[in-house]
């Protein structure tokens, strides 16, 4: 989800039971996204540490309590805060106390929940588990979301009458909660309508959100993973289309045992591994070309990566 959204959601449920620290929870909630200036240069500059990139080390349930701790600090000390409030025009005053702490930290939750219900995915369980978990009913980033929450900031921003911002924040959450009500509708009744359609060496099927709220990605796969068949379905219409087939690994121009030794080898090198971790559905292919072997991963649905990675193995 977008950083509104993470800073209105705990703001409008602490604003609903009347909590004064409504602010420390609103900063809680943008604290794990502040990994892209702070944590995601880590991971570019050596991918071997890729768990320290955006949605990575922060989006867990412990380093989220320390990523949101340390933000709440350093806000609320007297010359950030001020320095801050002069730009925006507004009394942004928080305090560091245990109870603001743990209020900071719902925040971090509910950002924790948004980004679970979307795309890619959160490493909830870091240190223990890399493994992301996702809910797959929005993209990362949802166009309506962000215009709605970029309204309502200003209506929350702007002097006017509170009851006005109580009904925009109000009117909100509904509209918040009513399209992953739909989205989660809709996904279900997919599923419903493609499970019955699996046949054969294929025996699992997932869904990915698109930026149309009834278009889906469709992935039917077998039980080793290495054969994918990818369509996108209609839920208003009910059609499948741009149907796919994918298999992998593939090997060309040399010996297929060479070749799947040279995935085995590429398969451990740092930028392979931040490949999959950010990729959906991994495809690999290597070819053979007179001294080396180039092994190429591709993700068969559009993901987090780029279009696709080729490494070189001698």
């Amino acid at each position: 989800m977008d950083l509104l959204t993470h800073f209105l959601v705990p703001y409008i449920i602490l604003t609903a039971v009347k909590s004064k620290n409504k602010l420390a929870g609103a900063f809680g909630g943008i604290s794990p996204d502040f990994d892209t200036i702070f944590v995601a240069w880590i991971g570019i500059l050596s991918p071997n540490l890729f768990i320290f990139s955006h949605r990575g080390i922060t989006h867990s349930f412990i380093f989220g309590f320390v990523t949101s701790t340390i933000f709440l600090y350093v806000i609320s000390r007297k010359q950030v805060n001020e320095f801050i409030g002069n730009i925006i025009k507004r009394d942004i005053t928080v305090k560091f106390t245990y109870t603001t702490i743990a209020i900071a930290y719902f925040g971090v939750l509910t950002h924790l929940l948004l980004d679970y219900l979307t795309t890619l995915g959160i490493p909830l369980f870091f240190p223990f588990s890399i493994t992301r978990y996702a809910l797959n009913l929005y993209q990362s980033l949802d166009l309506i979301t962000i215009i709605l929450a970029a309204i309502v900031m200003l209506i929350i921003y702007m002097k006017i009458n509170y009851k006005y911002k109580k009904a925009a924040m109000a009117i909100f959450m509904i509209i918040l909660i009513s399209f992953g009500g739909l989205r989660a509708y809709e996904k279900i009744n997919i599923l419903d309508d493609e499970t019955p359609t699996l046949n054969g060496n294929y025996n699992q099927v997932a869904l990915y959100p698109t930026s149309n709220i009834f278009v889906w990605d469709v992935v039917k796969s077998n039980s080793q993973n290495s054969s994918y068949i990818v369509s996108q379905y209609n839920g208003w219409s009910n059609q499948e289309s741009n149907i796919q087939t994918f298999y992998t690994p593939s090997v060309e121009n040399g010996n297929y045992s060479a070749g799947l030794n040279a995935i085995k080898i590429a398969d451990t090198l740092p930028v392979v591994k931040q490949f999959k971790w950010n990729s959906y559905y991994t495809i690999v292919n290597a070819r053979y070309d007179s001294t080396k072997w180039d092994v190429t991963y591709s993700d068969i649905i559009n993901s987090y990566t780029a279009n696709n990675l080729t490494v070189t193995v001698p």
